[in-house]
């Protein structure tokens, strides 16, 4: 079932009314899982950063093994098309997708060329501003590039991912914040994460273990142009728990305020966190402008 309603998945070459079937039983991405996707998302008749998604799945593929075979500009202009059918006020979901054909003799590497797009969009509402989660901690952790394609946004990673979030959620928790193999904090389950200390931003240093965002590097780069300091250092979930604010960052919903993390608890409310509305603030009022 999907996640989101009203889809429209172009597929080759024509666009399709639904969610269309697009992989055989026999594809390599079907029974071996090499399948990558990027997100971006329009809300407000903005898509901010739809470029630089679409470039990063060319990017994901290739860290996979699997041969890109759409341009950026091309991405862009598909979405762009698909997205004119919908009203400015739909909050739509823009994911573009390769997944591999075939393998080589045994089947386990890829084939080079052998490659099947789509690019499916559907609406996902964006959460209310005041919307928070909770975070709590879990046995499991970000893998290292030794021994997954940590370097890509791979469909194979998900299964970790969601493993970490059903572990919280039987804790009464809505998401996990999850450490990387030394025990230091990586990020959330779903989206990476910041913490706010006596008004200093602080989010742990991309190592190889987790995604630096797109709309991670966009906050960053909004915060010190307003003059808030953002530092990006190994961080422990003592750090956290010790927090005025922490906040989850993602393309889903961009900014998400967390109100507690096991035991301790954060400020949520019109008069509190104000580094996290600004945060928020500053990404609409960006994406308004933006090119």
């Amino acid at each position: 079932m999907a996640t989101g309603t009203n889809i429209k998945t172009y597929f080759e070459g024509r666009w399709h009314d639904g969610d269309v079937k697009t992989m055989h039983a026999a594809d390599h991405g079907a029974w071996l899982g090499t399948t990558v996707f990027d997100g971006a998302r329009q809300f407000d008749g903005l898509s901010p950063d739809l470029e630089a998604h679409c470039a990063r799945i060319n990017r994901s593929a290739e860290a996979l093994m699997i041969t890109p075979t759409m341009q950026t500009d091309d991405m862009v202009a598909i979405a762009g098309e698909g997205l004119a059918s919908y009203g400015k006020e739909a909050a739509v979901y823009i994911r573009p997708m390769y997944w591999a054909l075939a393998g080589d003799d045994l089947g386990i590497v890829p084939l080079a060329g052998a490659t099947g797009f789509a690019l499916c969009l559907e609406e996902i509402p964006m959460a209310a501003p005041e919307a928070s989660t909770t975070l709590t901690t879990t046995r499991f952790r970000r893998p290292v590039l030794e021994d997954n394609v940590v370097n890509a946004k791979a469909g194979c990673l998900y299964p970790n991912n969601a493993r970490m979030m059903v572990e919280a959620r039987q804790k009464g928790f809505g998401n996990a914040l999850v450490a990387d193999a030394m025990g230091n904090v990586a990020e959330s389950a779903s989206a990476n994460v910041f913490m706010v200390k006596d008004a200093e931003v602080f989010t742990p240093i991309p190592n190889g273990t987790f995604l630096a965002g797109i709309t991670r590097a966009r906050h960053m780069e909004n915060m010190e142009a307003d003059g808030i300091k953002v530092h990006e250092t190994v961080l422990s979930f003592d750090d956290f728990h010790a927090a005025d604010e922490v906040f989850l960052s993602g393309n889903m919903m961009k900014v998400t305020p967390v109100s507690a993390f096991d035991q301790t608890t954060y400020g949520v409310g019109p008069n509190q966190n104000p580094v996290t509305r600004r945060v928020r603030e500053m990404y609409w009022d960006w994406a308004a402008t933006a090119p």
